[in-house]
Formats: C-alpha cells, sequence, structure tokens
C-alpha cells in the first residue's frame, strides 16, 4: 500500500494520494488550495496513474484544484451532493467572501464528470475498496473514508475534517452544526478499531486509540456528554 500526503495551500490541508503501489493507479483525496505542483510532483516520484478525485467535503481549501487536476488527467471528482454546490460558489460554504487574492489562485467550478457519494456505499477505485461514511458537522455533505484492514497494513481512516489529532473541525461556518458533529463522532468514529490509523484534513497522523484516550471531544461523546464550541482548524 502507498500513502502519499502532503499539506497544501493556506490553510495546509492534507492533500493524499492513494494506491495499491508505487507504479499503479491512484485515488487522489482533497486537492485543496495550491495542490495541483504537488499532486504532480508525487504522481511523477510514484509512477502513478490518477482515476478519480474523492473528497470528504465541499469548502475551498479541500476541493481548490479539483478543476485542474480532472482537467489535466481526464477523472471524475466523487462529492456529496449536499456539498456540491459549494464547488461553484465556494463563498456560500463560508459565509464570507475568500478575498480577491486569493481569489486569483482558485479556479471555481466543476469539473466534467462529477459523481456523488452515498453514506456506506463502497467504492473500488484503482484496485482499493474506500468504504464512505456521512458524517455530517462540519458541512451538511461532509463524509469520510475508511481503507480495510490488511495483513499488511491495519484500517485506515480519511476523516477529513471530522476528528483532527486532539481536535475536531469546526462548526461555526455555514451548515456545521455540533449536535450533528457529536452524532458523526459517536456513530462514525467511536465503533472504529484502536488500531485504526486517522489521516486528517489538517494536522498530524493519529490513531483512533490515541483519540480515544486523549482527545476531549471524542472522549466526551463516549461518555455520552456534549460540547458547546469546536476549535477553529482549517476552513
Amino acid at each position: 500500500m502507498l500513502i502519499a500526503g502532503f499539506p497544501a495551500g493556506a490553510w495546509g490541508t492534507n492533500c493524499y494520494l492513494v494506491a495499491p503501489a508505487a507504479g499503479e493507479e491512484c485515488v487522489i483525496i482533497d486537492p485543496g488550495h495550491q495542490a495541483t505542483e504537488g499532486v504532480e510532483e508525487a504522481l511523477k516520484k510514484h509512477r502513478l496513474k490518477p482515476v478519480a478525485v474523492v473528497l470528504t467535503h465541499g469548502h475551498i481549501d479541500h476541493v481548490a484544484s479539483v478543476v485542474p487536476v480532472c482537467g489535466a488527467h481526464g477523472v471524475p471528482a466523487w462529492i456529496h451532493p449536499e456539498d456540491r454546490y459549494m464547488m461553484k460558489d465556494p463563498s456560500m460554504g463560508l459565509g464570507r467572501s475568500i478575498g480577491m487574492p486569493l481569489m486569483g489562485e482558485i479556479t471555481v467550478g466543476e469539473p466534467d464528470d462529477v459523481k456523488e457519494l452515498t453514506d456506506g456505499a463502497k467504492l473500488e477505485l484503482a484496485g482499493l475498496e474506500l468504504s464512505v461514511a456521512h458524517a455530517p458537522g462540519h458541512t451538511k455533505g461532509s463524509v469520510t473514508f475508511r481503507m480495510p484492514e490488511t495483513a499488511e497494513i491495519p484500517s485506515v481512516f480519511f476523516s477529513g475534517d471530522l476528528l483532527f489529532a486532539g481536535s475536531i473541525g469546526r462548526t461555526d461556518l455555514p451548515g456545521g452544526d455540533m449536535a450533528e458533529m457529536l452524532d458523526s463522532l459517536a456513530r462514525v468514529c467511536l465503533p472504529l478499531d484502536d488500531s485504526t490509523v486517522v489521516l486528517s484534513g489538517h494536522g498530524p497522523q493519529t490513531t483512533i486509540g490515541q483519540e480515544r484516550a486523549t482527545n476531549p471531544y471524542l472522549r466526551d461523546v463516549a461518555a455520552g456528554q456534549g460540547a458547546t464550541e469546536a476549535p477553529r482548524r482549517g476552513m
């Protein structure tokens, strides 16, 4: 298994390229702001051929490079239907303008081929299996992707902006909802094995076991307690 990840752009959004091995087909997860160059470098370094872009949600820091990446390689983009509108108008997901200087570095719009994600779907792409879980709270159309455990590696969980190392995604932007966030944490994250590797939308790698033990939000959810405010990381 090959997972090549790098933080991109003004928000340090993690973009991931996932393939069975070097020299094979791959899936690109969340090519955000200023991610195009990093994607092309990783493709060349590992001799990969992309077959799809998959998106954890529609915020501009996760989708800003979707159009050029999909266009350059003739591949579709997958996104949940409740977040698709943000690809055409990113300001609707922020509640404000993102600013003219930044807009000059962003390609707004949809790629030629957009496919919609559904809760519980199993995407079979590039020889990989990605299990989709709808996880609203950060946005209405947030999803996560999980790859099953194998003899060589533990399960890998691409959490988007649902779960971070030591924290969770913010809920104060349009479409955010703390009650939905807590429900998603309980429904999607808590049932996972402690050995599950968490690769999130921002920040370092962690595991479900580490977050179960130390993340105050996940601990409160496990204890049946609520939380009032999420920290501001990413968009």
